[in-house]
């Protein structure tokens, strides 16, 4: 599959905000304004949808309203892109509801991250590069405390880059502190950790392949229905996993794992990159990298395919943003990470 990618984003474009998960902006609203400010900062429009703003209570009874939103973004010719509010736990049940041709024929960044998983791997199914990164409310809000991240956003959706290194951040934080009292607005942890490395589990080779992934544990509400990608399509992939704030034990990530396994989709996909795990110790971090290498190369006897874990996507801030469907090169011997081609286009 050739994937249809985006055009890059101008200063004075507009973003269209959705919230297709939960209603995080009606809840804490304080937390979704503040978001909005730094993409007004950086000379982006907004354009809200009905659903945006809605009741959480609401938006959870109506799925069909929330996918229309969705539909209705993709159509809109006055977005250039589209960004998720927050993620949530319950976008799988808009996926009967999405237009795929209205999302197929008009191709736009779409961004987001956590249960958003849903929405992106859908439109990538679709043909269209789509973008694992922030949210308005997790991510954006907090975003002037790492201002290497913003640079981060401008390169990947502003500029085209046909040869783009990712480098690890010299600091990252698990979370937020309570969003409840308003003045914590924009802040995150006070405790930042240094750099933890990137783990290298295995591999000695160069790879290259089409990155598709996205929160582990969202994913899995996908497996066994009519969305899950068909064994076709994970040929020549490189697979990328976070996990979510909730923190899966390593336990359950090895049993998430198994079922890729059972699959057959190790034997497809050219490499495996893990996101840091959010709120996991240094010796949880140690027992998750075990059982990851413990399931694919000796439960499944994949010793060749490379694996690296502690990476900074996912649900740690600050983070990368991971296009799906863009070429992605693993170099082991070098010990790094790039894309081969930009995700936006001109």
């Amino acid at each position: 599959m050739k994937f249809i990618k985006p055009k890059k984003l101008q200063k004075g474009d507009t973003v269209g905000i959705i919230s297709s998960s939960w209603g995080g902006p009606n809840t804490f609203p304080h937390i979704y304004e503040a978001g909005l400010l730094l993409l007004k900062e950086m000379d982006l429009q907004i354009k809200e949808f009905p659903t945006t703003k809605a009741n959480a209570k609401y938006l959870y009874i109506n799925p069909e309203i929330r996918a229309n939103d969705v539909n209705e973004a993709f159509l809109d010719e006055e977005v250039s892109a589209i960004f998720a509010s927050i993620g949530g736990d319950d976008s799988v049940r808009t996926l009967p509801y999405l237009d795929a041709d209205a999302i197929k024929s008009n191709p736009k960044i779409v961004m987001g991250y956590s249960d958003t998983s849903i929405l992106l791997t859908y439109a990538n199914q679709q043909g269209l590069v789509t973008f694992n990164g922030p949210s308005i409310m997790a991510g954006f809000s907090q975003m002037r405390e790492f201002p290497s991240a913003i640079k981060h956003v401008e390169d990947m959706l502003f500029n085209t880059n046909d040869n783009y290194v990712y480098k690890p951040y010299k600091e990252y934080v698990d979370g937020y502190p309570d969003w409840a009292e308003e003045g914590n607005t924009g802040k995150v942890h006070e405790k930042k950790f240094e750099y933890l490395q990137w783990s290298w589990l295995q591999g000695t080779s160069k790879v290259d392949g089409e990155l598709f992934g996205g929160c582990i544990e969202v994913l899995e509400f996908m497996k066994g229905t009519d969305y899950w990608p068909v064994k076709e399509f994970w040929d020549g992939k490189i697979l990328f996993f976070e996990t979510s704030e909730e923190k899966p034990s390593p336990d359950n990530v090895k049993y998430m794992l198994r079922n890729y396994g059972v699959q057959g989709i190790f034997e497809e996909v050219k490499g495996i990159l893990f996101g840091r795990a959010r709120d996991y110790s240094i010796e949880e971090k140690k027992k998750l990298d075990e059982i990851i290498l413990n399931v694919v190369k000796k439960e499944f006897g994949y010793s060749d395919l490379p694996i690296v874990t502690n990476m900074d996507f996912g649900h740690t801030d600050p983070q990368f943003i991971m296009p799906l469907g863009c070429t992605l090169e693993i170099d082991c011997e070098k010990k790094r990470v790039s894309l081969l081609e930009s995700p936006v286009r001109e």
